[in-house]
């Protein structure tokens, strides 16, 4: 059936549209012709006809992308239906992370920060519906442009109570609350830019190594065939391998050590088991049992009493009397997988520079394209290395031992004083005190070793809180050894205020009060304002900034910039914890790894075949398959976690946009807003690995 406007002549091009709904017929709708265009050479009548006709398929054409945005409408709607259902679910299955077993005083510290977080949630949400109900009593203000001269003209007498009270808190934000919230903001903002001007430094420090290719170059390189003769640099090598209940990676990473281009009479492996688990204990010492079996130098090293953690650890085994014989020591946490030829490009730079203690090498990822919070963290680590690392150990010489993937002159560690229990940052302890002794650093970009990150924000988080208590303990226990350091006026500055206070403490400090409490904090305080450039531009700048090292990360600008602000929540914590000396942190929790490989040793292992076979009697096995399957069937479920600070701050946010509509905020609605999303789905555990 032609529709009525559609009859006589068909002068135009048809145009097909169908419909998204099946109930609705195809029509055909009709593009202008050249007489549409041509208005001058047609009759009056003529174009009158014209004007209606494609009045009336203008308006069907508005109809249509009307029914395509209901349609577009009714997607979002099942989205977020869905979205609420899975929240249900998770809420229902969940527990909060406050239920892990800690100290009296840990949880008091920690309850005492979600209270603090708890205040300012209800605070908004008491001002939000304070503000709602002056919105609608016709209280229409932007912000920060009050109407005062309004305000103040009113005389005495008031139409209600409302009106006077909602005048009166008008005065007294506008009196007392915003000049202190506004100057605590600007010094955040002067912080944030200091930390910025560093960041913008770091990255033209990169581009320069690369322009100019400046990489370190060794005196002398060890030949590839091992039966050289007089002029082959072969030094003795200790290899350490500390480990605690890591049943998931002991094998890929005895694997790959031992298999190490190097003279195995000039090699020696140590595995510094620190498991309390008798199985996880068994199956590394058939591990090792096995590889000694094939001629490789490795002992198996355990103590009873885990004292001091993985410091500890190190510490035990550099007593033992044949380290003596070694001059350099190579450090891999259990989840790193050297290449073979890791040695012969490290050691060398040892050759004739007796000044040289540590060479660091890159780490990169197995697992970077797991999920959204690996590809989140590879973004962060990439900078990391790349930039931080290489324009430190470049340009200042000076650079944080990462903990494993490096190898030590051992007449370095010793006139450091060797390893202290004293933090749980021991890798970067021992940088400090080696560089105040004098020792130099050489960071291998080109260098890599490949390693896990983690899955599951779980893991992430107390990986993080250790990683941002610890040096705030450090700097506590060496600024007095830095001030009286013989070291350049320049080398204790760049180690007090760039190492220590502008990357470590002003970092998380001014991260999570200036977008997390300052900000929400303004929309109910309108007089005081951050600007839209601090808000939007300078991060957008700086996440940029950050992912260029890892260019294939770019569509996760976005998800990477509210990240950041999300785990400032966890890092502002451990930073205070720290610096304080709180009871969380000195907690230790080993990083939950799966024991992922990359794809080249998948392949590797399929040609070769299996080479070994594990050779513990067969009692031995049966007792290891019977206790893994009594496990399985003993094994607690396992429950998702709900993070309570995180969700506190998410309502913040959310209340805080809310309120920045009734002000006409702009770009701070929508920041907030994301922000406040953010915050929910990882309070809600709803990123990384899924715990069924």
């Amino acid at each position: 059936m032609v529709p009525w406007w559609a009859k006589g002549s068909h002068k135009g091009t048809s145009v097909v549209v169908k419909m998204e709904n099946p109930n609705w017929s195809m029509v055909e709708l009709e593009a202008p012709s050249e007489e549409d265009f041509l208005i001058g050479s047609t009759p009056t009548g003529s174009r009158e006809k014209l004007r209606g006709k494609n009045a009336k398929q203008l308006t069907w054409v508005l109809l249509l992308k009307a029914h395509r945005a209901a349609g577009c409408l009714t997607s979002i709607t099942s989205t977020f239906l869905s979205f609420g259902s899975t929240v249900r679910r998770r809420v229902a299955s969940g527990r909060t992370d406050d239920n892990d077993i800690e100290t009296d005083e840990n949880k008091a510290v920690k309850t005492g920060f979600y209270n603090c977080i708890k205040v300012f949630l209800w605070l908004s949400l008491l001002l939000f519906c304070f503000e709602v109900a002056a919105y609608f009593k016709g209280w229409h203000f932007g912000a920060p442009n009050l109407q005062l001269q309004y305000i103040l003209s009113v005389p005495l007498g008031f139409k209600d109570l409302f009106d006077w009270l909602y005048t009166h808190w008008v005065l007294i934000r506008v009196g007392y609350l915003a000049p202190p919230l506004q100057f605590l903001a600007n010094v955040c903002i002067v912080l944030f830019l200091i930390q910025s001007m560093d960041r913008l430094i770091l990255c033209l420090g990169c581009f320069w190594i690369r322009l100019k290719k400046i990489k370190p170059i060794p005196k002398h390189e060890a030949v590839a065939d091992l039966e050289s003769g007089e002029d082959s640099f072969f030094p003795m090598v200790l290899i350490q391998i500390p480990m605690c209940n890591e049943k998931e990676v002991y094998q890929q990473s005895i694997a790959a050590v031992c298999s190490l281009d190097w003279p195995k009479s000039r090699i020696l492996i140590q595995v510094l088991d620190d498991s309390d688990d008798p199985m996880t204990q068994l199956l590394i010492k058939e591990e090792v049992h096995k590889w000694q079996q094939e001629g490789a130098h490795i002992v198996y090293r355990h103590r009873v009493l885990r004292d001091g953690y993985k410091a500890g650890n190190l510490k035990s085994a550099m007593s033992c009397s044949y380290v003596k014989d070694y001059e350099f020591v190579a450090i891999f946490d259990a989840d790193f997988q050297p290449s073979p030829d890791f040695l012969k490009r490290t050691v060398p730079h040892f050759k004739d520079n007796e000044d040289l203690g540590l060479v660091q090498t890159r780490w990169s990822f197995v697992n970077k394209d797991e999920n959204l919070l690996t590809r989140l963290q590879n973004i962060n680590l990439s900078f990391h290395f790349e930039v931080e690392q290489q324009v430190n150990g470049v340009f200042i010489n000076f650079f944080g031992f990462n903990g494993t993937a490096g190898v030590w002159r051992i007449k370095a560690l010793e006139e450091s004083g060797g390893w202290l229990e004293r933090t749980t940052v021991e890798d970067m302890d021992i940088a400090v005190r080696a560089h105040l002794r004098g020792w130099k650093f050489i960071f291998l970009n080109d260098v890599e070793c490949q390693c896990e990150l983690p899955e599951s924000y779980e893991a992430y988080r107390k990986q993080q809180h250790r990683w941002h208590s610890g040096p705030m303990q450090l700097f506590r226990l060496c600024l007095p050894d830095i001030i009286r350091a013989k070291i350049s006026v320049w080398k204790k500055f760049s180690m007090i205020f760039l190492f220590f206070l502008l990357r470590k403490l002003i970092l998380p400090f001014y991260s999570f009060t200036l977008f997390c409490i300052i900000l929400p904090m303004t929309m109910f305080v309108p007089e005081a304002e951050l600007p839209a450039w601090v808000v939007c531009y300078i991060p957008a700048i700086m996440s940029f900034l950050n992912i260029l090292p890892a260019p294939k990360s770019f569509p996760f600008i976005v998800p990477y910039l509210l990240f950041e602000n999300t785990m400032s929540v966890t890092k502002f914590n451990a930073m205070v914890s720290g610096l304080f000396q709180l009871g969380s942190s000195y907690e230790w929790v080993v990083t939950k790894k799966f024991g992922r490989s990359s794809e080249g040793d998948l392949v590797s292992l399929v040609e070769n075949g299996p080479k070994h076979q594990r050779l513990g009697s067969e009692p031995n096995l049966d007792k290891i398959q019977a206790d893994l399957k009594q496990e399985q069937k003993t094994r607690k479920t396992k429950h998702n976690r709900i993070y309570t600070k995180e969700l506190a701050l998410a309502f913040l946010l959310l209340t805080a946009s809310a309120r920045s509509l009734l002000s006409v905020q702009g770009i701070h609605f929508y920041f907030l807003l994301f922000q406040g999303i953010s915050f929910l789905l990882v309070g809600l555990d709803l990123i990384g690995e899924q715990v069924p």
